[in-house]
């Protein structure tokens, strides 16, 4: 446009100083058509350049566009799988909450096996819960540790409980095998991971030093020496392992001081001279003189 109206300008330039109408005229009309020459011009030269980005672009945008929708739907299928495993997951946790009400009576000097006879009719609505969570995180194979999260407070929970109502039964521990068996766990398709079993079994420790302190007052002046043995040994086989700075760490931790208070309750009966003259020694038993 710039140099339509400089040519403009140079002619009538030439021909100020001999003005005639017609000449006049004529620069006007040379100057409406290089006018409009140049507009067609430059509408033809953007609807070229538009088309040349639109063909460039679409094929980018497309691609852009269909990975995006792809990621659309890998999240809503997560999600909803997601949701189905947390609704499992929160029917487990109702179920161990009934099985500990039940177990809370064991603190109440009832007799051992009417405690864990009400709780245990609760495990085999663990195993069919289980074996529903287990269908749901196979329908996503290897993306175990991706759910995970979702499930691993209720299952340390669950250890917990089944592992004390084993001690309970029999006095020792009740291994990780164990526990997938009671839970009709595959460790090749589902099983329990290995950390969560080690946590929920510092949980379980918990529960002992209030236990011991319960046995005592109601006469059971042996129950510490067998306790302090059981959480001497557990505390021991913990020390095997390189545990980093993290939740396991902290619970294994916590077991010392659950450790202590056993001790505490285990001098004090025998300094009152109650209970036998057995002192517990890593895996064997003296006789005080």
């Amino acid at each position: 446009m710039k140099s339509v109206y400089r040519t403009a300008l140079t002619l009538l330039s030439h021909r100020s100083l001999n003005p005639n109408p017609i000449t006049l005229l004529s620069i006007s009309t040379t100057i409406t058509t290089l006018t409009q020459q140049t507009f067609h011009c430059n509408r033809s030269f953007t609807s070229m350049a538009a088309a040349n980005d639109s063909s460039s672009s679409s094929p980018t945008s497309a691609i852009v566009e269909k990975q995006f929708h792809d990621f659309r739907h890998r999240l809503e299928e997560s999600g909803t799988l997601r949701d189905r495993i947390k609704a499992v997951a929160t029917q487990i946790e109702s179920t161990t909450r009934m099985m500990h009400s039940s177990l809370l009576l064991i603190h109440q000097s009832r007799p051992i096996h009417e405690v864990l006879e009400k709780a245990k009719t609760q495990i085999d609505v663990l195993k069919d819960l289980f074996s529903q969570l287990a269908e749901i995180v196979r329908e996503r194979p290897g993306e175990y540790y991706r759910y995970h999260g979702d499930w691993r407070t209720e299952a340390q929970q669950v250890v917990s409980l089944i592992a004390f109502m084993h001690w309970l039964e029999t006095g020792d521990l009740l291994i990780h095998t164990e526990v997938e068996e009671k839970l009709g766990l595959n460790a090749s398709a589902f099983g329990l991971d290995v950390e969560d079993y080690l946590i929920g079994i510092c949980f379980m420790s918990n529960e002992l030093p209030r236990y011991v302190v319960n046995q005592v007052t109601a006469g059971d002046y042996d129950c510490p020496r067998k306790v302090l043995k059981f959480l001497t040994d557990l505390h021991a086989s913990f020390r095997l392992l390189n545990l980093r700075n993290d939740f396991l760490r902290k619970k294994f931790d916590g077991m010392k001081y659950d450790l202590r208070r056993v001790e505490e309750v285990y001098y004090d009966v025998k300094i009152r001279g109650l209970g036998s003259n057995v002192v517990p020694k890593g895996d064997q038993t003296i006789q005080e003189t």
